[in-house]
């Protein structure tokens, strides 16, 4: 593993067997969504992907400009993707009859980009199928890498981009109790990961979001919030008239 471009070299990591209170407290876990949540966990791990996700993951894209996503769901990802100009060339998700593992090809994509269920188990073997494919980013959670069961997964691993806290669920004002990551994986690389921090990328090649008309766009200050000149005086004329409402309701 490397961290801010130091290359740190990976241990010959060979998993042990987990004892017995292990396995059960792991089977136990993924009957919930995650190990510090206690919500029962929805089937199939059908967790629509918010948007605060995907900026972290755009500058990391570099050559990627048509994408696969195998465990699409709703497709709210890949609607993410192409507000970047991404292209997405294959869709699909159990649930409608495509099966991931079955598919030896996405034809012209230059990356499998997805969000995939995280029973150990089926995530495993997603990975160990869709690198094979085409470089493959994955969103899972950032202490993944710690787990032992992943060690023979990290030395194809190539980059690890931090993304921190998000919210899954829509009209909640809670976050997710753990932190994601971005996994990307090669089957042609041994070498283990780099380890992005978070807004570890340069200004001009980071993504946001504009707080006036929710569009993704490039930021060229850190403290920036709207994409155009547009946006920032509609947002200053927004407040102007709550404020001048405000006023005569205190009168």
């Amino acid at each position: 593993m490397a961290v801010e471009g130091v290359e740190v070299r990976l241990g010959d990591a060979h998993p042990s067997t987990a004892s017995e209170g292990e396995a059960a407290a792991g089977e136990a876990g993924e009957r919930l969504m995650g190990k510090r949540s206690h919500f029962e966990r929805i089937p199939r791990d059908f967790y629509p992907t918010p948007f605060a996700a995907v900026p972290p993951l755009i500058p990391h894209l570099r050559g990627v400009r048509a994408f696969a996503e195998p465990c699409a769901g709703g497709r709210l990802l890949v609607r993410h993707l192409e507000s970047f100009g991404l292209r997405c060339v294959y869709a699909g998700d159990i649930s409608t009859g495509q099966d991931a593992l079955a598919r030896d090809s996405y034809g012209e994509a230059d990356a499998i980009i997805t969000n995939p269920p995280y029973s150990r188990k089926l995530l495993h073997r997603l990975v160990a199928h869709f690198r094979e494919i085409a470089p493959t980013w994955l969103l899972l959670p950032a202490d993944w890498m710690h787990n032992q069961h992943a060690a023979p997964f990290l030395p194809s691993c190539t980059d690890i981009v931090s993304v921190g806290r998000v919210r899954w669920f829509e009209g909640t004002t809670m976050s997710s109790m753990e932190n994601f990551a971005w996994y990307r994986f090669d089957s042609c690389h041994s070498a283990g990961p780099i380890l992005h921090a978070r807004d570890s990328a340069a200004p001009s090649s980071r993504a946001g979001q504009c707080a006036q008309c929710g569009r993704p766009y490039r930021p060229q200050r850190s403290d920036s919030r709207f994409c155009s000149d547009t946006c920032r005086q509609r947002a200053h004329r927004s407040r102007i008239a709550v404020t001048r409402r405000d006023t005569r309701v205190n009168a």
